[in-house]
Parts: C-alpha cells; structure tokens; sequence
C-alpha cells in the first residue's frame, strides 16, 4: 500500500516537472518569434526609409543640372554650369551684335543703291526731242538736268588733262544723261566747244553704242549737260 502511494506520488511529481519544462520552453520560443517579428519588421521599415532617400537624392541630382541641395537644404550651385550659361549668353550677344551689324551695313547699301537709280532715273526726266547737229544723228534730246556738282574752287580754268578734275567731273555728267557706266564707258574725245563749254563723244564698253553730249560750265556747282545726240557711227576727231 505504501508502495503503491510513493509510486503514484513520484510519478506526478514527474509529470508536474514535464509539464513546466515543456510551458518554459514554449515560453521562450513565444518570446524568439516575437522578437524576429518586431524586430524584422523595423528593419523592413529601415530599409524602405533608405531606399527613398537614395531615390531622392539621385533624382534630385539628376532633375536639376549642375546643382543640388546639400543635408541642410540649401541649394548647391555647381560653378561650371555658371560658366557655361555665361559664355552662351556672350556668344548669343555677339551673334546679335553681329546681326545688327549686317542690317546696318545692308541698309547703307540699299540706300546707295537708291540714291543712284534716283539719279539715273532724274536724268531721263521731263526728256525733250532737240534738232540734230548733222546727219550722223539718229536721235537728240535735252533734259531738265542738274549741274553735276564740283570740289573746284575759285576762277575755273577747264583742264582736259587725262586723270583731271574737269574730266573725272565731266565723265560722272555725261554718265548720268546716257546711262552708260562710268567703269565701262570709252571717252572718244573731249573737246573745247567754246568758252566754258565742252563736247563729249562716249561710247559703251563694247563701242556699239556712240553719244556726243554737250555741257556747260556752272561756277561753283559744276558741269551742267544741256544736250545729247546718239550718234550713228563715231565721228570723234572728224
């Protein structure tokens, strides 16, 4: 009887111990599954918080060229980009310098060009048939013209000099009522056609067209055509 009891008794005592052995060691793993939940979880959120961060920063580099904002905020300006921008702003002002210089030089040269067609077209104004000196004629006229304008100073004394200033002045009169170019223009003769008054016989540069124009001597304002004839043949020196 006393020996049944002490082995009932023994054998509770040791499943009481098994039972705590097995409610610690649920305990503890209870605690490790926890922990790796918690703390595994934080590092997940770590990891999210870095990753954006890294993102931010590479967009923020690549979004803005040359700059970026330092861990306080404040903007970072990269000083090449500054130079850059500095020097397109200078090339772009001399281009527009540059430009304004072509406009200005194409203005001036459009208004030469006016300036001469004018002219010519003033020396075909209010045209007026005229009688022929001769029979080599083909056609006369005189014109409403303008003396050609001088730099001579003081008494006038005609100078038929090659290369004079009466010549170079009596080549741009007779140019203006023929239209012939001065550059191509052959001067046949020039002559003496009475007291400050001369005749000039021309021709284009390929001597096909022949004119003899009459001019008058104006004190101070230059020689002044008064007649031209377009002549048949040349008959210079004749």
């Amino acid at each position: 009887m006393n020996q049944t009891r002490s082995n009932k008794f023994e054998k509770r005592r040791k499943n009481t111990n098994a039972i705590t052995i097995l409610s610690i060691a649920a305990g503890v793993v209870l605690v490790v599954f926890l922990a790796i939940w918690v703390f595994g979880e934080n590092d997940t959120a770590d990891e999210g918080t870095e990753s954006d961060a890294s993102e931010n920063t590479s967009e923020g580099n690549n979004g803005e060229e040359g700059g970026g904002e330092d861990d306080n905020g404040f903007l970072i300006t990269d000083p090449d980009s500054n130079d850059e921008d500095n020097n397109d702003n200078e090339d772009a002002n001399k281009d527009e310098e540059n430009e304004d210089e072509d406009k200005e030089e194409d203005a001036s040269k459009e208004e030469e060009d006016n300036e001469d067609a004018e002219d010519e077209d003033n020396s075909y104004e209010d045209r007026e048939s005229a009688e022929p000196s001769d029979n080599n004629v083909s056609e006369a006229y005189t014109g409403d013209w303008d003396p050609v304008g001088t730099e001579q100073e003081g008494e006038h004394n005609t100078d038929f000099g090659d290369g004079s200033q009466d010549r170079a002045e009596i080549k741009k009169a007779t140019s203006l009522v023929t239209g012939l170019s001065e550059d191509g223009m052959i001067e046949h003769w020039v002559g003496n056609n009475g007291p400050d008054k001369v005749i000039a016989t021309v021709s284009d540069s390929s001597s096909s067209e022949f004119y003899r124009v009459f001019l008058d001597w104006v004190d101070g304002e230059g020689w002044q055509p008064t007649k031209v004839e377009k002549l048949i043949e040349n008959d210079a020196g004749q």
